[in-house]
């Protein structure tokens, strides 16, 4: 047996527990490692799970805005551009000679889309609709129409939509691409159907009129003036466009303004028209078919200008329905006619202060020329009558004029010949329009018997001399012919073409184009007489409304000297019975009365000399229609008020205006 000593025992345990221990040791620590290297794993695994999953989110969101939506996106990146808007430019405004407003600006807004900017369009008009409460098929309809625009464009869906509606729609715009509300400058008449004649109204240009070349800078969609004087002062009142370079986004709507070129406004224009002149001529002879025309005869100016019925320029503007339209243009007054320049009627017994002027000048007949009317004079195989059946006995130039003999003027008529007296009439201003500054004049008609062959094929037969020299017959006038012909009676035998437009002036209030020919008093003749029978005519004149006998007595007033000549136009023969004719003609076979006058203040003041025609179509008798019309309007001219003056009975009653006062003329 070998025995171990101790300290070799105790370092053999030693040994054995360190090998013990590193044994331990390495096992622990492959352990731990293992276990370090298992949850790496698992993290790693679990963070590239993680990117895989982001990574596939991405590629098929990518795949869908690149595959599936991709053609949608590129016409949306389309739309993000740069475009550019219209700046209309502000009409120039109307203004009477004092200055009051007749034809304003406001605002309108405009409910509009661009299709090509509209997400959804079926499902964006279904909102709309929703909201405006205006039919979607309507929009549809509009769309429709407007198909020829370019997509970027914007069609109008609805116009003057209100600001009830607009509030609605600026609520709800995010829900609405491509719907948009513009703001644009309307037309506004003040006072409606007063002086609707003269001014005139707007309409839509036309593609007519844009290929014309006349409208320069318009487009499809701009208003232009379609009638009166906003028609003929066009070029005065239309301004020039301006425009806008902006950023629009994916849905149409502007992000910003890039550039701005302003528009500039039209001109402003002065006519010569007084407004209370003209709402007195319009009272006097409303609810009737008649025109009044007051002048001022040392220059031509138009004072007031009133046919009746009249209209709402404003319709037009807003738009016409068409059974509007048809109301107005079926109506058997003529409300769209400008009486006073378009109507062409007989001038009838006005026409005699041509015949005379003629007569004196060629010697036919003197001052003391005496004519004996019987009632009725003896031509050929026909009597012609006289007005007043018992006759008018003997009389001169001054008493035929003052009492309308027929008589006398036919044997002046005959002697004269249809040729003289047509050529005196001509100079005398009629027969050519006068060239007011406004749309479709008429310009009556003077025969001649070369006139008659070549329009009739019919030679001249000496009978027909006899009634043109009555202003019957062939012979036609406008109410504003006679109203130049008397206002140069009046100032002593200037004829002045009749003018409208006073002045222009810039937005600013600077005096534009005073230079322009239309924009000054124009004489453009003289009477063709001398001063010795100027005065016998204006003598018979006189006579007329002051003589004893006068035809137009119901036209004196007070502290007015007021001449004229009244005037009975036939429509139809007088043969025959108006009891054989039906009822309802009656009324359309009466007679047109007339009156022509001018006055001047007994006080001699400045300003006060005034010239005035009145026509009531089928008004019967002058002296008891048309005379009463002109006396009032003169006395209104005049600052003269008279209490007892009743002028509505005119427009209300035709058959029993003034019976008492009537004398036939």
């Amino acid at each position: 047996m070998i025995t171990i000593p101790p300290t070799v025992r105790r370092q053999s345990r030693g040994q054995e527990f360190g090998s013990v221990f590193t044994a331990y040791s390495a096992v622990s620590g492959k352990y731990l490692k293992n276990a370090d290297k298992e949850w790496y794993r698992q993290r790693l695994t679990r963070s590239m799970f993680c990117i895989m999953a982001a990574f596939t989110l991405l590629i098929a969101r990518l795949f869908y805005l690149q595959i599936v939506e991709g053609e949608e996106y590129r016409r949306l990146s389309e739309s993000n551009c740069i475009r550019l808007r219209s700046i209309d430019a502000p009409r120039g405004l109307i203004f009477d000679c004092n200055g009051n407003l007749l034809a304003d600006n406001r605002p309108s807004f405009d409910l509009s889309i661009i299709v090509k900017d509209a997400e959804n369009l079926e499902d964006t008009l279904e909102k709309l609709s929703q909201y405006t409460g205006i039919s979607s098929e309507l929009f549809k309809a509009r769309i429709k129409a407007g198909k020829g625009l370019p997509s970027y464009k914007p069609i109008i869906l609805e116009e003057d939509i209100g600001r009830e509606m607009l509030a609605v729609i600026e609520v709800h715009k995010f829900d609405l691409p491509g719907v948009s509300v513009d703001v644009r400058l309307r037309r506004q008449y003040i006072h409606r159907e007063s002086a609707a004649h003269i001014t005139g109204y707007l309409g839509e240009v036309s593609p007519e009129e844009l290929k014309s070349g006349k409208y320069e800078g318009c487009r499809v969609g701009d208003f232009i003036g379609k009638f009166g004087i906003e028609k003929s002062a066009e070029f005065f009142l239309r301004g020039t466009r301006g425009g806008q370079q902006v950023e629009v986004n994916a849905r149409g709507q502007v992000v910003r303004v890039l550039k701005t070129v302003d528009a500039f406004s039209g001109h402003n224009i002065y006519l010569t028209i007084d407004q209370a002149l003209q709402r007195k001529a319009e009272s006097l002879i409303e609810g009737i078919a008649a025109a009044v025309v007051a002048m001022n005869p040392d220059t031509g100016d138009i004072l007031a200008m009133a046919s009746s019925p009249s209209f709402d320029p404003n319709s037009f503007v807003n738009g016409l329905s068409g059974k509007e339209w048809r109301s107005l243009i079926n109506n058997p007054l003529r409300p769209m006619e400008n009486k006073a320049i378009q109507g062409e009627y007989p001038p009838a017994s006005t026409y005699k202060i041509v015949t005379a002027i003629a007569g004196l000048e060629e010697g036919v007949i003197d001052e003391n020329t005496s004519v004996f009317c019987p009632g009725h004079y003896e031509y050929g195989d026909r009597t012609f009558r006289c007005w007043k059946k018992t006759g008018h006995g003997s009389v001169n130039v001054v008493k035929a004029l003052a009492e309308s003999c027929d008589v006398f003027f036919y044997q002046v008529g005959q002697k004269l010949g249809v040729d003289r007296l047509a050529r005196y009439a001509k100079a005398c201003g009629l027969g050519t329009p006068t060239g007011v500054m406004l749309d479709h004049e008429g310009g009556g008609l003077i025969p001649t018997s070369a006139w008659k062959k070549h329009a009739l094929g019919v030679p001249w037969q000496g009978g027909e001399t006899l009634s043109v020299a009555i202003g019957q017959g062939y012979n036609l006038a406008t109410p504003l012919q006679m109203a130049m012909l008397t206002a140069a009676v009046a100032n002593g035998g200037t004829l002045y073409r009749p003018r409208i437009l006073k002045a222009v002036e810039t937005a600013e209030g600077s005096t534009a184009y005073q230079d322009d020919p239309a924009l000054k008093p124009q004489a453009v003749g003289k009477l063709p007489c001398s001063k010795k029978t100027l005065e016998l005519i204006r003598k018979g004149l006189w006579e007329v409304v002051n003589g004893q006998r006068g035809t137009a007595r119901i036209a004196r007033a007070d502290g007015v000297k007021i001449s004229g000549k009244t005037g009975t136009a036939q429509v139809i023969s007088r043969k025959g019975n108006d009891s054989r004719r039906k009822k309802e003609d009656i009324h359309h076979h009466k007679p047109h009365a007339w009156f022509v006058a001018y006055a001047e203040s007994k006080k001699g003041s400045k300003n006060s000399r005034i010239a005035v025609s009145v026509i009531v179509e089928h008004g019967e008798h002058g002296s008891g229609t048309a005379a009463p019309i002109a006396r009032d309007l003169i006395k209104y001219f005049m600052g003269i008020e008279d209490p007892e003056l009743q002028p509505e009975r005119v427009a209300g009653n035709l058959q029993t205006v003034y019976q008492e006062n009537a004398h036939g003329e």
